[in-house]
């Protein structure tokens, strides 16, 4: 999700250390059934990484859902997972914000400058030794194709020798890992990039990509990956619209908010394409407007005014919505065509996150996708929470258990926490 990271992003979650591996008892006459867990490799993204709250940071990267599958994958013959961790005098990572106020349901975030892993300006700290835990942030599915991403990708960068960046694309990185089992959760952002960008494409980050290119590429990556008959577990690419960053500023809410100060208004105005229209409860504003001061500003004011609508870029409008779905529905068919063809498990997040959505009881506790108190999304409203985490590492826990016969056990996601909220 590069774009997304380097644009708007929101950021911060803090674990107690130890709630990060908690101690798990291995359950009577447990079995890897039909896999071999005995070297796993986690292939994705930014939710693969364990990017979180805007920023990619050490206790995010703990609680990464793969971490937590590794976890429960040892008590079934399962072996060490590696992850590029960063040190721990530069736990803060990127860098990330942090929940400091929350008045009226209005946040207030705060920069962490602290503790940082730059190396320069724009490089993090490299990271050299095994790597198992393969996601990195912004990556997508054609763009793992491309070389010259590994230049451009900060998160990917850190991970390989100089002659290598540049030169080296993601395809050629994953491979050659002697894995014997693994989990691919890649092209989220082959949609998502377009949607957070309200529908408007400006670079290779942020378009749609083609279908037939998808099907194709993802296919290559599936070959790679089973070249040896190793068996793994496919994710589905959730529904853009599922995740606070498109429910939280509502439409409804803005006129609301507008007519408290201004009785005469009428309407949220936004602009699609060359056209400007009324906004309805069908367009979904992107959640950094909260927070960018724009809305009823100026002589003409921003967005209550036809004559100063708010821009193509902070809506993801009616249209555009019925645009990413389809995409989003075409890739979706992709994964689960080749998974079948495979013999590979499928933990369906499309569904499950349109399910959390609405709001679901897991474990005793109630999870669902409202902005800060719904337990599963972080601050930025598109990564998860620990135990957003640890939610997720259940969906694909209960996938391998049924595909293979294995008796994974269960996480408990009461061990982790959603938003951390300010201290009194």
């Amino acid at each position: 999700m590069k774009k997304y990271i380097l644009n708007s992003l929101f950021a911060a979650v803090v674990l107690f250390a130890a709630s990060c591996k908690p101690e798990i008892e291995t359950p009577a006459g447990t079995t890897a059934g039909q896999a071999n867990f005995s070297k796993y490799i986690a292939v994705g993204n930014s939710l693969t990484a364990g990017f979180a709250d805007g920023g990619l940071y050490l206790e995010g990267q703990k609680v990464a859902y793969p971490n937590l599958l590794a976890t429960q994958m040892a008590t079934v013959g399962g072996g060490a997972f590696t992850s590029p961790f960063f040190a721990d005098a530069q736990a803060n990572g990127s860098g990330y914000l942090t929940l400091s106020a929350l008045v009226n349901g209005s946040p207030t975030l705060a920069n962490v400058t602290t503790n940082l892993a730059y190396r320069d300006a724009t490089h993090l700290a490299k990271y050299t030794g095994e790597v198992q835990n393969l996601g990195i942030p912004g990556m997508r599915v054609d763009l793992a194709f491309a070389a010259p991403y590994s230049a451009a990708n900060m998160y990917m960068e850190r991970l390989l020798s100089d002659t290598q960046v540049g030169t080296t694309t993601y395809f050629q990185f994953i491979q050659g890992r002697n894995h014997s089992f693994f989990s691919l959760w890649l092209g989220n952002n082959d949609a998502l990039g377009w949607a957070t960008n309200g529908g408007v494409t400006t670079d290779a980050t942020n378009v749609l990509t083609d279908k037939a290119t998808f099907s194709m590429l993802y296919s290559n990556l599936i070959n790679a990956l089973t070249a040896g008959g190793q068996k793994g577990v496919v994710g589905t690419i959730p529904d853009v619209t599922a995740v606070p960053y498109f429910n939280t500023v509502t439409v409804p809410a803005l006129l609301a908010a507008a007519k408290a100060i201004n009785p005469t208004a009428v309407a949220v105005f936004i602009q699609t394409g060359t056209a400007v229209r009324a906004a309805t409860s069908e367009d979904l504003i992107r959640l950094p407007f909260q927070t960018a001061g724009l809305f009823g500003t100026g002589a003409i004011p921003y967005g209550l005014d036809p004559r100063n609508p708010i821009a193509n870029n902070w809506v993801l409008d009616k249209d555009e919505i019925i645009r990413v779905k389809d995409y989003v529905n075409s890739y979706n068919s992709t994964i689960k065509s080749l998974a079948n063809s495979k013999g590979l498990a499928v933990a369906d997040t499309y569904t499950y996150l349109n399910m959390v959505k609405a709001g679901i009881p897991i474990q005793g506790i109630n999870i669902n996708s409202a902005f800060i108190t719904g337990g599963a999304f972080s601050l930025d409203g598109v990564h998860l929470t620990p135990r957003g985490n640890a939610v997720i590492a259940n969906l694909f826990i209960d996938a391998i258990n049924s595909k293979y016969n294995s008796t994974i056990p269960s996480i408990d996601i009461t061990k982790y926490r959603g938003v951390k909220f300010p201290d009194k």
